[in-house]
């Protein structure tokens, strides 16, 4: 195995030493293939997640943005459900070919490090058993584009800093700008990677003028993709807010700051650091030194505004690229050596298999396992978390049942319902979460309602006169997720019109 060698440059315009680009190499291909093979054969385990739920409901209300999203996963689901109504094989296809692209563009970065080709295999196979790589190729997400999107934008400013052409800047403003139609994250990235030209260098690059020119192209995208948020007071902004407040499933300061020791793998982390280290230290690799330094100033930004975790990812694969050039340099000199390096992507595939891929029986799966990947229980027990409001609807009168409507905490179980509650005879289901709120609420004549995502009844009190337990969500395993278990109320009286209570009340957003 080869180490990184310094790249010598002439002419005019002078740039510090960069390694090699490595030999090109098809085991990179075969990874990739794997893991996408692996997502696809997996696919249709356990079952849709509350995000995919709320995303095909999204599909079927196409729009410019959402209150939490761009438009362009919510036109995936609805291409795929168009396609193929009900499977989850086809819904989730664009996320495994998806991860297989992310395997591919770590080990491209790698190649730019100055990888050979057995290193550039070893860090496809470090990105393919990574937890964020894994995690959002099992499932349709916006976390999955958003992956590919940063990983690409990375490799492109690898070029851009290892060859000082600033054209590549042009492509690095395109794949953001086109980035923000699906979440505003790669905004976070801009600011990180002119961050890390301002504290890294090249500083001469932030006055290029194909820099100012990608500057101007990012701007206008970014204007593109922000209209349908300034048009509607920047919902988003309330979004955000609920998430520093730690009301969301991965945020809280904390639970940021640990999930960067997990989110590629815990026996990943000298690897990763390692590569921390080498473009911040290390002279060969000062080329690249803004790179570490966008990723501190993006990790920075996530841990001081309270976001999520796994905002920052993809530039964990960028430092894990660098690492894996010298982890292999590193492991060439010693069998034992290399041996540790084996088990560090053996224990990392294994683990990771296990927390994040549908590989355990959904109705023996291990309270451990949930309480890891949130995600997980959040896959199981749809269609009996209808079956559970079915059983409270049939014991309503039928002049009840003709205006009874369905209300839910949540957009997934407003999903859910949309989904398998017309084959169980359900009525619509309506929320106030998030995007849910703008798809329409309950006709004026519907004053008997059966809620659920409450745990308590307090807010549904305002709302009608008559509140009492109606039963609980039996999803038939014992899952530990938000629903199992929850208290489903059944509401007669309605306090105020639909019309005044809606969007000042019953919205709400996280």
């Amino acid at each position: 195995m080869t180490t990184a060698t310094p790249r010598v440059r002439t002419g005019a315009t002078q740039q510090p030493p960069a390694p090699e680009p490595g030999p090109r190499t098809t085991g990179p291909w075969l990874v990739a293939t794997t893991v996408t093979l692996v997502l696809l054969a997996l696919a249709p385990r356990y079952g849709y997640h509350r995000d995919e739920l709320y995303f095909l409901l999204a599909g079927r209300h196409l729009d410019w943005g959402y209150v939490d999203q761009g438009p362009l996963v919510p036109a995936l689901a609805r291409l795929a459900d168009t396609v193929a109504p009900g499977s989850l094989l086809v819904l989730r296809t664009p996320s495994a070919l998806l991860a297989g692209g992310a395997v591919l563009l770590i080990a491209a970065t790698a190649r730019q490090f100055g990888a050979d080709r057995r290193t550039q295999t070893f860090a496809a196979v470090l990105g393919a058993t990574s937890g964020i790589v894994l995690a959002t190729g099992h499932l349709l997400s916006t976390s999955t584009v958003d992956l590919v999107v940063w990983l690409a934008a990375a490799l492109c400013t690898v070029r851009l800093l290892g060859t000082g052409d600033g054209r590549w800047a042009l492509a690095v403003a395109l794949l953001l700008g086109v980035g923000m139609f699906n979440k505003l994250l790669p905004a976070l990235l801009a600011v990180g990677l002119v961050a890390g030209l301002a504290l890294g260098g090249p500083r001469r690059l932030l006055r290029d003028r194909w820099v100012l020119a990608a500057t101007a192209l990012f701007g206008l995208l970014a204007a593109a993709s922000l209209t349908w948020q300034a048009v509607n007071g920047f919902p988003q902004l309330g979004v955000a807010a609920t998430i520093s407040g730690g009301e969301s499933s991965y945020s809280g300061r904390l639970d940021a700051l640990l999930l960067h020791f997990v989110i590629i793998s815990p026996f990943v982390v000298p690897i990763w650091v390692t590569g921390l280290e080498v473009l911040l230290r290390r002279s060969g690799w000062r080329s690249y030194r803004a790179l570490g330094w966008a990723w501190l100033v993006v990790a920075g930004i996530v841990l001081f505004v309270g976001g999520k975790g796994y905002y920052d990812a993809p530039l964990l694969l960028v430092l894990t690229a660098a690492g894996a050039v010298v982890a292999a340099g590193w492991a060439a000199r010693s069998r034992v050596r290399r041996a540790l390096l084996a088990a560090v992507v053996v224990l990392t595939a294994a683990s990771n298999a296990v927390l994040l891929l549908p590989v355990l029986p959904a109705d023996r799966l291990p309270g451990f396992v949930v309480a890891v990947n949130y995600d997980a229980g959040e896959t199981i027990g749809w269609p009996a978390f209808t079956d559970s409001l079915a059983a409270v609807y049939r014991t309503l009168p039928a002049q009840e049942q003709a205006r009874a409507v369905i209300l839910t905490g949540n957009y997934g179980e407003a999903g859910a319902v949309a989904r398998f509650g017309a084959q169980r005879g359900l009525p619509a289901a309506y929320s106030g979460h998030n995007s849910m709120v703008d798809f329409g609420r309950p006709p004026d004549g519907a004053d008997v309602v059966i809620a659920v995502g409450w745990s308590r009844p307090d807010r549904l009190r305002s709302w009608f006169t008559d509140v009492t337990l109606a039963g609980r969500v039996d999803l038939g395993v014992a899952v530990d997720n938000d629903e199992n278990g929850g208290p489903i109320w059944l509401c007669r009286g309605l306090r105020r019109p639909w019309a005044d209570i809606w969007d000042t009340e019953v919205r709400h957003r996280g």
